[in-house]
């Protein structure tokens, strides 16, 4: 288990989170330019060690408690880094993406990123919402289309 000293060096390694200090020495790290209401990404850290990341964005299986926050006290130097990493870039402005994907009778749906959702659309009309890529994806498959290249 990585110490507080640890954990605080690879969270402030991460210069667009700001430090808070809050009751009995615990730390909250926010990340200001959040596009939604959340902006604590680390929550109570604490000099023991515990503390809790946001992670009821990422596409990752994290056990979420239900505020979406996961338990990071026996995450390794890599595991923190990434969940940071994934919580950061689920609360950021992303690049939207489009994708066609096409099924054997040539039929063709695009696939487009909206915010905190994927959106599959038959020409202008809006086929189906998913809440992550990979559940967009294996509909897709399922339905038997495959991503042009």
């Amino acid at each position: 288990m990585l110490t507080f000293e640890e954990k605080l060096a690879i969270i402030e390694s991460f210069p667009e989170l700001q430090r808070h200090d809050v009751s009995l020495g615990r730390v909250n790290f926010h990340f200001e330019e959040s596009i939604m209401d959340k902006k604590i990404v680390v929550y109570r850290l604490h000099p023991n060690g515990n503390g809790f990341v946001y992670a009821e964005e990422i596409d990752e299986n994290y056990p979420i408690d239900s505020k979406g926050m996961v338990n990071i006290r026996d995450f390794s130097e890599q595991e923190l880094w990434k969940v940071l990493k994934q919580s950061i870039d689920s609360l950021s402005e992303s690049e939207l993406i489009e994708e066609t994907w096409i099924n054997p009778e040539n039929q063709t749906l695009m696939l487009t990123n909206d915010y905190n959702a994927w959106n599959i659309y038959a020409g202008d009309d809006l086929d189906g919402t998913h809440a992550t890529y990979n559940a967009a994806a294996d509909y897709l498959h399922q339905e038997g289309f495959r991503r042009l290249k």
